[in-house]
């Protein structure tokens, strides 16, 4: 009698399933695994389902016990509602939950971790996406190029004031070595730039397998090129200061990807809209912002709508990245880059 496939329930909608998981996953999908698909009938109603217009619907956690009911694995996503630990109340829940997104944290309890489950997400992919933003946006402030850009739409030609800057061989500051600042660490290399990363939990030896130095967080704001990733925890609330943006040296870049909180708002962009410094932000606090047309008209700010992650490449592999990590761990307890570990769990983001 043959061993039985594992069996896994997407807990995403078809919607939401069309965006994160590509071809060959779903083959590798039904090759590997007895699949329960949730269906247009498991989805909220539009009116109903959380997030902006246009987002595919989330599942109704009303419906999350029975597909999850006999599954080994958990196909979760964007759209897939809070995990209770009843879900593993009679010891029999899943074994695996692979988060084809982000942050966990609002996905599963902590709890759950600790009593066995294996947790995967498919965060490490999606920092390769803001890496490039970030790289992009430095060399986008850097040259100056939405100036440039705004005078020739406005019939001008070259602005004799202005010129831009190279990232080559430049001094850069990471606040935060989140897998993020990883990626874009990596992006870096042929830059040949002085990485001084600020990170309270990056070791000596760690620095030096990334190529970087460790630094204090005034050093690293004291560079002409400042990237934050840090995670959205009490500790990091506000910790760009006012002193801090002050201290940034005139035409340096910054750039937020990781969380809107982490930044004096109001100081940054008081210093932007003065002309001192450049600033490219995808966070924002709030979220949507509500700026005034100052702020909106500025050349020294590049304002993106927290999309630094959202590529279509790296949206159809989420899938792919976690489930490949389940079934590793699956066959042989490996695990893989898409791991959660409870040990970081209280300074992941």
């Amino acid at each position: 009698m043959p061993n039985r496939l594992p069996r896994l329930a997407a807990l995403i909608s078809p919607e939401r399933a069309d965006d994160v998981v590509d071809a060959d996953t779903r083959s590798l999908l039904e090759e590997r695994f007895e699949v329960v698909w949730a269906t247009a009938d498991h989805a909220l109603a539009p009116s109903s389902s959380p997030g902006r217009p246009g987002t595919p619907p989330a599942i109704d956690p009303a419906v999350v016990g029975e597909l999850a009911a006999g599954t080994d694995v958990l196909l979760t996503s964007w759209g897939t509602p809070h995990l209770g630990k009843e879900l593993w109340a009679d010891g029999n829940g899943p074994r695996v939950v692979a988060h084809a997104a982000g942050t966990v944290k609002n996905l599963v309890d902590p709890v759950v971790l600790e009593q066995g489950v294996a947790v995967f997400s498919a965060g490490p992919r999606i920092a390769w996406s803001v890496g490039e933003y970030c790289l992009g946006a430095m060399l986008t402030l850097a040259r100056r190029l939405p100036r440039f850009d705004a005078a020739v739409r406005g019939g001008g030609w070259k602005q004799t004031e202005y010129r831009g800057h190279e990232l080559a061989d430049a001094k850069v500051g990471i606040v935060g070595a989140s897998s993020t600042a990883r990626a874009l660490i990596t992006m870096l290399k042929p830059f040949g730039c002085d990485v001084a990363v600020y990170d309270p939990y990056l070791t000596a030896e760690r620095a030096q397998e990334l190529g970087v130095r460790t630094t204090t967080l005034d050093d690293a704001a004291s560079a002409p090129f400042l990237s934050i990733h840090v995670p959205n925890v009490p500790e990091t609330k506000g910790m760009i200061t006012r002193a801090l943006i002050e201290n940034l040296p005139d035409g340096a870049v910054l750039v937020n990807s990781s969380r809107g909180p982490a930044i004096d708002q109001p100081a940054l962009l008081e210093h932007a809209l003065g002309g001192r410094i450049y600033a490219a932000l995808d966070v924002y606090d709030p979220e949507p912002p509500a700026f005034e047309q100052d702020v909106l008209r500025s050349q020294n700010l590049l304002l993106t709508p927290h999309i630094a992650g959202d590529t279509a490449e790296g949206h159809l592999a989420l899938a792919g990245y976690v489930v490949r990590d389940a079934l590793r761990w699956l066959e042989d307890g490996t695990r893989g880059p898409s791991f959660v570990d409870a040990a970081v769990w209280s300074i992941a983001a």
